[in-house]
């Protein structure tokens, strides 16, 4: 069972969730400067590159996003239909769907999603698609029968993993709020200037809550007033079977960032070396193109032979890589190198051990291949920037 630990620290909002002892994320949010993440602009298209098929659009305040032009579902200011074709100078309703990340700006999309507990409604893809950790055929093929006749022509819907076995009653009624909730913003952009906000995604921490799995959390703690009434009332509206869990931290001799060990939990989560129980360890080197990781015997001292000493030490730095990967929100191209192992069948095993342990991160994780030299190519899905940057950022808005 998960707790979620929601506190200031160092002038941000720190977010962490923690499984037993562990700390399994972590998350840090300016309360000036905010991630724009998830939220819907009327840009307006800078220039368009077309070698790479791709437009700059201005979504006020100097901030620049790209566009993929192979985005099939543009929403213009004018209401006119998308031919395929942007110019210079349109005005366009654009919805973030990654931060920007150190010198790259954000990434925009005009296929836009209203995300709930149990549905994402989308304006691209207008079929009805269901989270891939749902693997119950039957209940997905029901599920489907009964949603078609809700659907609409301009949108489609995801089925997500926490509306597995939920009444219909419970799903309809988020259903219909996502649909009221994509009308009125088309309708309101109507009447609203360019550069305008159109929708304001929620903070890091409620959106957590939101993402959380159904029946996963067993307590939300904040030790701050202003906090704890936002959380009380969005699960009031939202998540009303869940407000049992929320309670407002008030122990003044403890503070709960010294409870909870969050200067030590940073110190580690930002640290380059990472021990292993066998006395292997991990070293981390994010780069501007990708992510390192190279695995070491160093102290480990069994005593069985060497081939089943490496495939110990490996197999256990696969099962911490995954959990670093989520604590340190790493993503893009990660090159991981193991210590070589000559026998095919101690590589197959590997593999199958981080592709089990990476099924499970909630970020779209996919190992790739491993190579001759025992070189694994991971991939995973970018979406907010990673920890070191968030940390990075906090310190320079002290600094200030």
């Amino acid at each position: 069972m998960n707790k979620l630990i929601i506190t200031r620290w160092n002038g941000s909002v720190i977010t962490l969730l923690q499984s037993g002892k562990e700390t399994v994320s972590v998350n840090i949010e300016p309360e000036e400067n905010q991630s724009v993440l998830g939220n819907i602009y009327i840009g307006k298209v800078n220039h368009i590159v077309k070698n790479i098929n791709a437009a700059f659009v201005d979504i006020g305040g100097g901030q620049m996003g790209y566009l993929n032009l192979s985005d099939a579902s543009i929403h213009f200011l004018d209401q006119r239909p998308y031919d395929g074709k942007l110019r210079q100078g349109d005005e366009i309703i654009v919805q973030v769907e990654r931060d920007a990340v150190k010198t790259k700006a954000p990434v925009l999309t005009g296929n836009l999603n209203f995300t709930g507990r149990y549905f994402v409604l989308t304006s691209g893809k207008k079929q009805i698609g269901f989270s891939t950790k749902i693997t119950d055929q039957a209940w997905k093929q029901e599920m489907k029968s009964y949603l078609e006749p809700r659907k609409q022509e301009d949108f489609g819907m995801i089925v997500r993993t926490n509306a597995y076995k939920v009444p219909k009653e419970e799903l309809e009624s988020e259903l219909i709020q996502l649909m009221d909730s994509f009308r009125t913003l088309l309708d309101n952009a109507k009447h609203r200037t360019c550069y305008s906000l159109l929708y304001s995604s929620a903070p890091s921490y409620l959106t957590g809550l939101r993402d959380s799995l159904k029946s996963s959390l067993e307590a939300v703690i904040t030790d701050e007033p202003d906090i704890y009434e936002a959380v009380r009332e969005y699960l009031i509206q939202c998540q009303p079977e869940d407000l049992g869990l929320l309670t407002r931290y008030e122990d003044k001799l403890l503070p709960l960032g010294k409870l909870y060990r969050i200067e030590k939990t940073m110190d580690e989560a930002l640290g380059k070396r990472v021990w292993l129980k066998s006395g292997g360890y991990l070293v981390i080197e994010p780069t501007e193109a990708l992510v390192v990781i190279d695995v070491n015997t160093g102290k480990y001292s069994g005593k069985k032979e060497l081939r089943e000493t490496i495939k110990k030490v490996n197999l256990e730095a696969a099962e911490e890589i995954g959990h670093q990967l989520r604590l340190r929100n790493l993503s893009g191209i990660i090159i991981i190198d193991f210590i070589d192992m000559e026998a095919e069948e101690d590589r197959r095993i590997l593999m199958e051990r981080l592709e089990g342990i990476l099924s499970k991160d909630p970020v779209k994780t996919t190992v790739v291949e491993m190579t001759k030299l025992n070189l694994v190519e991971v991939t995973r899905k970018k979406i907010r920037k990673p920890l070191y940057e968030q940390a990075l950022q906090m310190k320079e808005k002290v600094s200030l």
